[in-house]
């Protein structure tokens, strides 16, 4: 305030009127005495700080409240003196006091502003602290009915539709217990709501119990978290963990069987627990037997509804879905570099309901976990198959027959008992037609031959080639005489391959060695198969192009055959 104005001239202290001295003296705040003319004719002990803001020059706003009220139109009003942490904040009221002067009274309110303005700050804090931790608060009153929703609302309702509802009237069946009637503190409860959309949310709430007189309760307040999301995440990776808990272990149970046909078996078994199904069946398009696996067999319908979904894949991972006479048939086609290579199939009663959108995934990823073990198992038997063919005629080779196909039918045929006969046939004079003709007449000769001996067996009987120009034959229950007869024959039509001789003066043909079986006599394999070689070599030292049959020990019948 400029120096020209007149209460802001040099004070002094006057003792001239006690009246005065009293007035300001009792006041509990700054006081200063004014006279007519603005001049501060007297302070109490506290009124200093009016003396120094009025001689460095007041604030704009107290210097004309101050005029106003000499002016006779003052009001009450308030000033901060001072800067920094020195400033002050009175509250000043200009009386008169009579006609020569006025009482210029002040309140000292700093510390009730800063305590307000700090009041209002931590009430922000809290407000700003509790929408960021939560995505609603709430209270309820004595009836259980929303008095306080935060103001943006919960759940996609506006707070004003919420107050007056209760809490339970938006659940999603109900919980254990209603956090939101909370009687002693809760932390952390998850309660499912429907939102305003009717969608189901997750939410967690914690809540404290409002005490009433007499511990009487009186309400709850507390807030509420939006979980959904983080439970939805929760629930996709156990899900995922559960598909590669399936996963591996099909995987284990490829990987530790051995046999082809049990793993097939304990892998549909393992598809059946995982997708609560009844049964199960996985094909193989590069397999001989297409039904490789069954862990169940279906009915007629089942049957049917497998044909047609299996039937109807064309591409790899293509799924197809059946009902028919209240089964659901699930089936996938298994993929293997980027080609269909079989199929696998899961069926269940309709009461097991739809397959879900996890079930569809499990199914889709066994799929490719079978093919993968189709497609092994295919080259497994590719591999077996060469191992065990003559790679020329197609027919078992020597090892399979002798070490797995014979000893096999030699136990088949102990029971019940029954004859059998091991048949060896030697081609007579092969070696001349290569000399003569070459190698590719040689195995137009074996194949010949190999043609000729599948006419004379049954589906029951088996044709192996040992190697070079010896074929051997097993006829599966036979009797002596009837084999005789069937061996006379095959030497007969052998005349055939004469066109083919390298000399017509030594023509091809067969040397026969048969040895007869019979199980009562408790012979072994190697002694028959001596029997057969030694009945083969008579022939060949009695000029070849003949039959000699060699009875079990101990029978005294010998049959001999010629062309």
């Amino acid at each position: 305030m400029p120096k020209s104005r007149p209460f802001l001239l040099p004070f002094g202290l006057s003792r001239r009127r006690p009246d005065l001295r009293a007035a300001i003296d009792h006041h509990a705040g700054p006081a200063a005495v004014l006279d007519r003319t603005g001049r501060v004719n007297a302070v109490n002990a506290q009124g200093g700080v009016l003396a120094a803001a009025l001689d460095e020059g007041a604030p704009e706003a107290f210097v004309d409240a101050v005029r106003a009220a000499l002016d006779g139109a003052g009001s009450p009003g308030r000033v901060v003196i001072g800067c920094g942490e020195q400033a002050r904040t009175l509250d000043f009221e200009v009386l008169p006091f009579d006609e020569n002067g006025f009482l210029l009274l002040a309140w000292n309110v700093s510390l009730e502003r800063n305590m307000q303005a700090a009041l209002i700050d931590s009430r922000q804090r809290f407000k700003d602290l509790v929408e960021v931790s939560a995505d609603f608060a709430w209270e309820v009153g004595s009836d259980g009915r929303l008095v306080y929703v935060s103001p943006r609302g919960a759940l996609g309702h506006p707070a004003t539709d919420l107050v007056g509802r209760r809490p339970a009237d938006l659940f999603d069946g109900a919980p254990a217990a209603d956090p939101f009637l909370a009687h002693r503190p809760t932390e952390n409860v998850e309660v499912r709501m429907r939102r305003a959309d009717g969608v189901a949310a997750c939410l967690m709430v914690t809540a404290l119990p409002l005490p009433g007189t007499g511990n009487a309760w009186r309400g709850a307040r507390g807030v509420c978290r939006d979980v959904t999301a983080e439970r939805e995440k929760d629930a996709a990776l156990a899900r995922v963990r559960e598909r590669e808990r399936i996963l591996d272990g099909v995987d284990a149970a490829i990987r530790d069987q051995i046999d082809p046909q049990a793993m097939l078996r304990v892998a549909a078994e393992k598809a059946m627990q995982a997708l609560g199904a009844r049964g199960a069946r996985i094909f193989g398009r590069d397999m001989d037997d297409a039904s490789r696996s069954v862990a169940e067999a279906g009915t007629g319908a089942v049957e049917a509804a497998i044909s047609a979904a299996v039937g109807g894949l064309a591409t790899p991972s293509e799924m197809h879905e059946l009902t028919r006479q209240g089964g659901r048939l699930l089936a996938v086609g298994t993929p293997y570099r980027r080609r269909l290579n079989g199929a696998f199939c899961v069926w269940r009663d309709a009461t097991a309901g739809d397959w879900t959108g996890d079930e569809r995934l499990i199914a889709g990823d066994l799929a490719g976990r079978l093919g993968m073990a189709l497609a092994q198992l295919a080259n497994h038997e590719r591999i077996l198959h060469l191992s065990r063919t003559d790679s020329l005629t197609g027919l078992l080779n020597r090892r399979a027959f002798f070490e797995h196909e014979l000893p096999r039918r030699l136990a088949r045929t102990r029971h019940p008992r029954g004859t059998g006969a091991l048949v060896l046939v030697d081609l007579d004079n092969f070696k001349l037609v290569n000399d003569v003709h070459g190698h590719q007449r040689g195995d137009e000769v074996l194949l010949a031959t190999r043609d000729l001996l599948d006419t004379h067996c049954r589906p029951t009987d088996l044709v192996a080639r040992l190697g070079g120009d010896e074929f051997v034959l097993w006829l599966d229950r036979i009797a002596p005489d009837v084999v005789a007869h069937r061996i006379g024959q095959l030497l007969a039509d052998s005349a055939d391959l004469a066109v083919h001789s390298g000399d017509p003066a030594r023509p091809l043909g067969f040397s026969i060695g048969v040895a007869i079986f019979d199980p009562a006599v408790g012979e072994d394999q190697q002694s028959l198969m001596a029997r057969a070689d030694a009945a083969m070599y008579v022939v060949k030292r009695q000029g070849k192009g003949g039959i000699e049959v060699s009875m079990p020990p101990g029978a005294t019948d010998r049959h001999e055959a010629g062309p």
